[in-house]
């Protein structure tokens, strides 16, 4: 563990809810997996070309308002087994300050590895 949000995860962070950020950045601390953030805010066209690609279902994604991340392992690997520590260190980290998370590694019909957002409830602009 130690790890550290390196210069280009900060710089993704950029417009993302504070809430969000804090917990990015207490996972990074907690982690046994290390992470990078590939993705904070969207604007509609990338939004649209992920749609057009399948890699998004929707046009309402939470990464247009800044409510949404996406984290990959450190080094680069697609496989589940290494997206679990980071979802349960963002669980973790969420848990201790308070915020109400939602991980698209749970989600049934369309799993997301890499997602974590804001929930709807608590988060709903």
């Amino acid at each position: 563990m130690g790890y550290k949000l390196g210069q280009r995860s900060m710089q993704n962070l950029s417009g993302v809810h504070p809430d969000l950020v804090a917990v990015v950045k207490r996972a990074i601390e907690i982690t046994e997996q290390d992470f990078s953030v590939i993705e904070g805010v969207r604007n509609m066209d990338r939004q649209r070309k992920l749609v057009a690609q399948g890699k998004s279902q929707t046009m309402n994604s939470r990464h247009l308002t800044g409510h949404a991340v996406d984290l990959a392992p450190y080094p680069l690997s697609w496989d589940w087994e290494y997206f679990w520590p980071i979802v349960e260190a963002m669980q973790t980290a969420a848990d201790e300050l308070g915020v109400d998370l939602t991980s698209g590694a749970y989600w049934e019909n369309f799993p997301d590895g890499p997602h974590h957002e804001l929930s709807w409830r608590s988060y709903p602009k």
